[in-house]
C-alpha cells in the first residue's frame, strides 16, 4: 500500500469538528485556486475570442494580402495596375491561396436633401466572396456585382445610413470631383454594421464595372487584387513568397506591382491585438501567483494543526520523505477538487456569455457590441495542467518544515 497516499486521503476526508483550524483554511486555499483558475480560463478565452473576432472583421474587408501598384499601397491615392485574367490565374494558383478577388476604389460623395457625406466607393467584381458582408447585413441584400455593367446598386454601412437618413431601397446622389464634376444616382441595396469605424465610416461596395469607369481606366485595369489564405498561420511565409514572385514586376503599361499582407497594411490594429498577448500573461502570472500563497498558507496551517500526528509517525519510524510526500498529496487533492470548481465557474460564464451577451462593451470603442469568447479545449487543459504542478512545485519548500519537528516535543503538542 502506498502509505503518503493513504494518510493524505485520511487528513482530506476527516471531518471531525475539533479541525476548526484548518477547515477554513483548507476552503480558503480551494476558493483563492478555483477563483483563479476561473480567471485564467476567461482571459485567456476573451482575448483569444477579442483577438480573432476584430481579426476576421478587418480580413473580412481587406483579405490577407493585397497586391496592387506600387504607389497605392504606399499613398491614399488609388493608381491602375492590370489585373486580367492570366494575372488572376497567376495568383490563384500560387502556394497557400484559397481565392482571389478583383477591386477599384473611387472617393466620392454621397448626398440627400438634407445632408452629404465624404465616402470611398470600392469595386468589386463577380468572384467577390461577400461572406463577412453577409453576416454583417443589418437591412437589405447583397446585388450581383459585375465587371461588365452597372447595375447603379450600392452597400453602405449603418453608419451612414443613419447620418443620410437611408434605408434599403432608397435612391441616392453620388458626385465625384476630378477635373469636372460628375453625378451619378445609385439604388440602396444593403446595409451592413461591422462595428469597426475604419470602414463603417466611409467604405460603399459597388460595381467593378462602375468604379474602373468612373477612374477613366482601361478595361483590363483595376486598383489591385485581394488574396485568401487557406491558413491564416501563413501568412509571413506565403506574403514573402508572392513577394519574391509579384514585387517589381511590370504590368504593359509599365505600373509596377507590389505586395502587402494584411499586418503590414493595418500595423496599428495587429500592433494593438498583439499587446493583449502581455496583457493574458500577466493575468495568468498574478492568478497563478495568488493560487501559490494560498495553498502555502493552507499547508503551513495544515503541518501546524498535525504536528502530533507528524511526531507520532516519527516516532514510529516513518522517514521525512514519507511524510513530506503525505502532505503534498493532501495538496494535490485540494488543488484537484478547486480546479474542478474553477473549471465549473470559468467555463459555466463562458458558455453564458455565448449564448445571452450579457456583458456589453462600447462597440466604437472595442469594434464589438459584446465581449467574445473563444474556448480552446487545449489551451484549458494546459491552463490546468500548469495550474496543478506550479501549486505542488512551490509547496515542496514549505514542506520542509516538517523535518524541524522532533517527535518528543511533538507528541506533546495540540
Amino acid at each position: 500500500m502506498n502509505l503518503p497516499l493513504f494518510l493524505a486521503r485520511h487528513i482530506y476526508t476527516d471531518r471531525q469538528e475539533r479541525r476548526k483550524v484548518s477547515k477554513p483554511a483548507i476552503t480558503i486555499a480551494t476558493v483563492g485556486v478555483a477563483i483563479g483558475l476561473a480567471v485564467m480560463i476567461i482571459s485567456a478565452s476573451v482575448v483569444m475570442g477579442f483577438k480573432h473576432t476584430v481579426r476576421d472583421k478587418v480580413v473580412g474587408f481587406g483579405c490577407h494580402i493585397q497586391v496592387a501598384d506600387f504607389m497605392t499601397l504606399q499613398t491614399a491615392e488609388s493608381y491602375p495596375i492590370v489585373m486580367d485574367d492570366s494575372m488572376m490565374t497567376a495568383l490563384s494558383n500560387m502556394e497557400g491561396i484559397s481565392h482571389v478577388q478583383r477591386f477599384a476604389t473611387k472617393q466620392g460623395i454621397l448626398k440627400t436633401d438634407d445632408d452629404f457625406l465624404g465616402v470611398l466607393f470600392k469595386g468589386v467584381g463577380p468572384e467577390f466572396d461577400s461572406t463577412f458582408v453577409h453576416s454583417n447585413l443589418v437591412e437589405g441584400t447583397i446585388p450581383a456585382f459585375s465587371d461588365s455593367l452597372s447595375t447603379n446598386k450600392i452597400v453602405i454601412s449603418k453608419q451612414m445610413a443613419d447620418k443620410l437618413r437611408l434605408h434599403a431601397g432608397d435612391r441616392v446622389f453620388a458626385y465625384f470631383v476630378d477635373r469636372n464634376v460628375r453625378m451619378r444616382r445609385f439604388t440602396v441595396a444593403g446595409i451592413y454594421e461591422t462595428n469597426l469605424s475604419q470602414y463603417d465610416n466611409i467604405l460603399v461596395l459597388t460595381d467593378l464595372y462602375t468604379a474602373v469607369r468612373l477612374n477613366a481606366w482601361e478595361h483590363d485595369q483595376a486598383s489591385g487584387a485581394e488574396l485568401t489564405l487557406r491558413d491564416f498561420s501563413q501568412l509571413d511565409e506565403v506574403s514573402a513568397a508572392i513577394a519574391d514572385d509579384v514585387n517589381r514586376t511590370v504590368d504593359h503599361y509599365g505600373a509596377t506591382y507590389s505586395s502587402k499582407n494584411i499586418r503590414e497594411l493595418y500595423p496599428q490594429i495587429f500592433g494593438w491585438l498583439d499587446l493583449l498577448d502581455l496583457d493574458v500573461w500577466i493575468i495568468l502570472a498574478l492568478m497563478i501567483a495568488v493560487s501559490a500563497v494560498t495553498m502555502i498558507s493552507g499547508l503551513l496551517i495544515i503541518i501546524i494543526e498535525r504536528t502530533s500526528m507528524i511526531g507520532i509517525l516519527k516516532a514510529l519510524g516513518a522517514q521525512t520523505r514519507t511524510i513530506r510526500s503525505t502532505f503534498l498529496w493532501f495538496a494535490a487533492f485540494v488543488t484537484i477538487r478547486a480546479l474542478i470548481l474553477g473549471n465549473i465557474l470559468g467555463i459555466g460564464l463562458m458558455v453564458l456569455q455565448q449564448q445571452t451577451g450579457f456583458v456589453r462593451l462600447d462597440p466604437q470603442t472595442y469594434y464589438v457590441s459584446t465581449v467574445p469568447v473563444e474556448m480552446n479545449s487545449l489551451y484549458i487543459v494546459l491552463i490546468n495542467l500548469a495550474t496543478l504542478l506550479i501549486s505542488i512545485i512551490v509547496l515542496i519548500g514549505p514542506s520542509y518544515l516538517i523535518a524541524t519537528i522532533h517527535p518528543a516535543k511533538s507528541m506533546r503538542y495540540e
